[in-house]
């Protein structure tokens, strides 16, 4: 009954921003929806800038919506035209899939699936992902040459985990799954918020933390994050996602939007988050730098 409710609050929310500005797939605004976490809010920011920029389209963003469920089933219901949505996506129940971690073949599946079941424009992938991240402090990882997860194999006895208590306790894919899949069992597990792992590992309360791949703690705890070299996450490749009838309706929003294909790693998507969470600079501010410094916009 509560999540009833709750999902009922979030979608007249949601459809009466929608309304306000003048969207919920009747107006003439090209609407683009974004989660609560920084870096959609950016790349929200970006796309609006290139769409105005190259078309004659007007663009409004709705921002903070809860989660990429949220923001999916807003795009099918056409209250918004546009998200940022993460190619794991596929695994939360929306169509029949293949059970695999490939990176490639979770995007195809991603692409096609959407496509077929909601007619929505799964596009390439920005160039980053954000995914679960196994991380330490840098001075550690050069001391004692950690690159992968694999590589603290021998030490894990004798290290102390601070992870989300969610990840701790999820059988299937959580900890136990993960202990299993490496053969590594850590000496202390903690368990505590996830926006604490950060500063828990950076002072030394804990030795190595379960963080977001694209998080700007990493940088401002100069964190380093060890590369799941047997593939234990899911793949969650950014991507643009349009519904097919705004495209058509929009001529030219595809083609300016896919001007980001492929040209943000994850290293920049950590820099860019940096600047508004730490810096405390605004998601316009830093969008709009970032298109002109690498010449998408004039200057």
């Amino acid at each position: 009954m509560i999540a009833k409710l709750n999902h009922t609050i979030t979608l007249l929310v949601l459809c009466a921003m929608a309304m306000l500005l003048g969207a919920c797939g009747t107006g003439n605004t090209f609407t683009i929806g974004a989660q609560t976490f920084t870096e959609t809010k950016i790349l929200a920011e970006m796309y609006k800038a290139l769409i105005e920029d190259r078309t004659d389209v007007n663009v409004e963003i709705i921002p903070d919506l809860a989660s990429s469920p949220v923001v999916l089933q807003a795009i099918k219901r056409n209250d918004l035209q546009m998200g940022t949505l993460y190619s794991g996506e596929i695994f939360n129940n929306h169509f029949p899939i293949q059970d695999t971690k490939d990176r490639k073949q979770v995007l195809a599946q991603a692409q096609a699936g959407f496509k077929k079941y909601y007619d929505l424009d799964w596009l390439d992938p920005l160039g980053f992902e954000n995914t679960y991240a196994f991380t330490v402090r840098a001075d550690l990882a050069k001391a004692k040459g950690y690159e992968n997860i694999s590589d603290i194999q021998a030490d894990a006895a004798g290290m102390r985990l601070g992870v989300d208590t969610s990840w701790l306790e999820r059988a299937s894919d959580g900890y136990p799954a993960f202990s299993a899949f490496y053969g590594i069992t850590f000496g202390k597990a903690f368990p505590m918020e996830l926006s604490l792992v950060y500063k828990a590992v950076a002072q030394d309360q804990v030795d190595i933390v379960l963080a977001y791949s694209t998080d700007s703690r990493l940088k401002a705890y100069r964190l380093k994050t060890l590369k799941d070299d047997k593939h234990f996450f899911p793949p969650y490749d950014a991507s643009p996602v349009i519904r097919d009838d705004a495209a058509k309706k929009y001529p030219g929003v595809t083609e300016a939007v896919s001007e980001l294909i492929g040209t943000i790693d994850e290293q920049t998507m950590i820099d860019l988050n940096y600047e508004v969470d730490i810096e405390k600079k605004s998601e316009r501010e830093v969008a709009l730098a970032y298109l002109k410094r690498v010449g998408l916009l004039q200057a």
